[in-house]
This record gives C-alpha cells, structure tokens and sequence, in this order.
C-alpha cells in the first residue's frame, strides 16, 4: 500500500510543539504534504527541515511567518517541481511537486495550497485569479500521462455536505457558488476524482477537516471540509481506505490519510 498524509500545520513549528512529529512517526506513511508551513528554512533545525527516515523539501514563502508548503517521501522522488511558474504565487510558497515511479507507472505527488479568500476582498480577488491559472495547469497534468494526487488545502468546500453550516455561508468565501463550479469543473469536464468522496459518498459531520478558532467550533464539530486528495482516474480507484485523524490537534486542520494498492520503486 501507498500510505499518502496532507496536513495544513498552521506553523510547523506550533504543530512540532504539539506532537505532530510523534504522531506521524506511527503513522507509516510512503509520502507527507503539509502546508501552511509558516517558516523559512533557515528557521528550521535540520530535523525539521529533513527528519530522519524522509526525503523532504520545502517550498518557503518569501513573506516570513506565511504560507509555504512541503513534501516528505520515503523513497527518493525522481524530480521535483517547485513553483508554478506565476510570479505572484510563487513567492507565496503554494505548490511542490515529487516525481516517482511506481508498480503501476509515473506518479506525481503535489502538495498545494491554494489561497483563501475570507481575510478581504483583496485576497478573494487574488484566489481567483490563482483559481484562473490552476485550471488550466490542472488539465495539464491530467493530460500528462502520468497518475497525479494533488494533496492539500483547497480552501474550498465542494458540497452542501462539506460543511456544517452551509445555508449561512452561501455568501462567504470558501462556498462561494463561483469557488464549488470551479471545482465541479475539475470532477466534471477534466475528469479529476475527489477520492474521499469516492470512499465516502454519504459522509457529512465525519467529512470535517478544518474548525475556526472561534465559538467552540471544534468542540460542536462545525466545520468544514477543506483538505483533499484530488487525483487521476488510475491511480484514485485503486485508493482502498481513508482517515481523519482528530484524537489530538496539531492545529485548525486534520491531517487525512488515504491508502492506495500500489507501492513506489526505489
């Protein structure tokens, strides 16, 4: 099995206070995307940057104390991909790929995180236009020939399921009609598959992976779903389990882990 874990750490070194290192050393995981990384490599001790046992890189925002996103392999990756290639994410730390090879042929594994839009009109204004230049980025890969999982922080609940009170936030960012048919998009017309939802077709309070800070959120379970493996037809049906790990919080997400029948090649 290839075990693959995203996880939005809200500061890797908060998460680090917490435990999240401990946990995930238990976990057995083949490959680790994390974001929101909050630190510049040179703030990171040399465990942190590449602990022991993992291939890891970092792809750091150039704002310090923001964004940034990562990837720790067990197996070397053939190649990596830093960036996008757009100027204005780029320097924001927003995606990292890792190239392998695998039983069943090329895989990429992409660790993103697309922006939110819930802090100004500013930042909405620029998550769409990331939206704008993803898309067609998404189809690229898709048309690649290789089986891709792309890991992460969608920032963007898909379905009135995905979120505990949808009705109320119709108008806010993150459910935004415009935000759910651009994903809608990606199933329909590109042919991505939203694996948890292929595990979990009927799931709704168990779905949750992000809980605001505010109003006891997490403690009445209103959340969102927010965090998703997003991957090629291929390699998505042969995805056999899927977790939210929510005993202890390492930060405002859950890491989620889903399991695939394949294995990767040294």
């Amino acid at each position: 099995m290839l075990r693959v874990i995203t996880a939005n750490l809200n500061g890797i070194r908060s998460a680090t206070t917490k435990g999240f290192y401990e946990w995930l050393a238990g976990m057995h995981a083949d490959v680790v995307c994390l974001q929101e990384i909050k630190a510049q490599e040179a703030d990171l001790s040399p465990a942190l940057r590449e602990p022991p046992g993992w291939h890891a890189r970092l792809h750091c925002a150039e704002k310090k104390g923001y964004s940034g996103v990562g990837v720790f392999a067990g197996v070397r990756p053939q190649a990596w991909v830093t960036g996008l290639g757009v100027a204005e994410f780029d320097a924001e730390g927003r995606y990292l790929q890792a190239d392998f090879d695998t039983s069943i042929g090329p895989l990429s594994v992409v660790s993103l995180y697309l922006p939110s839009g819930s802090s100004s009109e500013e930042r909405q204004a620029a998550k769409f236009r990331f939206m704008d230049c993803f898309l067609p980025h998404m189809a690229a890969l898709r048309a690649s020939g290789r089986e891709v999982i792309v890991c992460g922080d969608w920032n963007i609940a898909h379905r009135e399921a995905d979120l505990k009170n949808w009705k109320s936030n119709q108008k806010n960012s993150g459910f935004l009609p415009e935000e759910r048919a651009w994903l809608t998009r990606l199933f329909d017309e590109q042919g991505w598959v939203d694996v948890y939802r292929a595990l979990e077709p009927d799931a709704t309070d168990a779905c949750y992976t992000w809980w605001s800070n505010r109003g006891q959120a997490w403690a009445k379970n209103v959340g969102w779903r927010l965090d998703y493996q997003i991957a090629t037809p291929g390699v998505a049906a042969l995805a056999r389990a899927v977790s939210i790990y929510k005993t202890e919080r390492f930060s405002d997400h859950a890491p989620l882990t889903i399991d695939y029948d394949l294995s990767l090649k040294l």
